[in-house]
């Protein structure tokens, strides 16, 4: 036992002489945000406001799109797609108006693709793009995966990669238990923004 706690002071200086490591260790060593299983997230510039799984069985986020479709700008790789408010109508309302009557339509530059291997089905390329949205009052920027969730319960999907470098700490048996709250639009207000689209 003296052997090992020995080595593990070692080994803790060694990395103590590296910046990056040391920079590593000071985050790893804050202590984690505590989250739900699930949350609201509200996506950035939009205020659309979803219900997310934190899930840290998949390395990487995702987020409910449909027409997903590549196209060129600027010589740099784009793509366009749209999210009915519909699937899923998390989306508060003062009003008579239909969570299927609003679609809101995203274009974003293509950060990379990825191939999905799916049990008992042809593996799937997807579109991944970065962006930003608002979990328990802070902004977090990461890389979303672009696939249709509409028959899924949660239409948004945090991955692992973003708990890990948020230093995110899931709560298995527990929900919503964000203490913050961030700010959306009701549904009237996007179905006026400039991103809405007639069904």
């Amino acid at each position: 036992m003296r052997s090992a706690v020995i080595a593990l002071t070692v080994t803790s200086l060694l990395f103590s002489a590296s910046p990056a490591t040391a920079e590593s260790q000071s985050r790893a060593s804050a202590e984690p945000e505590v989250m739900g299983f699930v949350e609201w997230v509200v996506m950035g510039e939009t205020g659309i406001r979803l219900k997310a799984r934190l899930d840290t069985g998949a390395k990487t986020s995702s987020l409910h799109a449909v027409n997903v479709e590549p196209f060129e700008k600027d010589n740099e790789d784009w793509v366009r797609f749209q999210l009915p408010l519909g699937d899923h109508e998390d989306q508060p309302s003062e009003g008579d108006l239909k969570h299927d009557e609003v679609i809101l339509e995203f274009e974003r530059p293509v950060y990379r693709t990825v191939l999905i291997k799916r049990k008992g089905a042809p593996s799937q390329r997807r579109y991944v793009v970065e962006m930003d949205f608002c979990l328990g009052g802070k902004v977090h920027e990461t890389q979303f995966s672009l696939t249709d969730r509409g028959k899924f319960s949660y239409p948004v999907l945090l991955g692992r990669r973003l708990l890990r470098d948020d230093n995110i700490l899931t709560d298995s048996g527990r929900t919503f238990i964000a203490e913050l709250e961030c700010e959306y639009s009701t549904l009237e207000e996007l179905a006026q923004s400039s991103k809405a689209i007639s069904p």
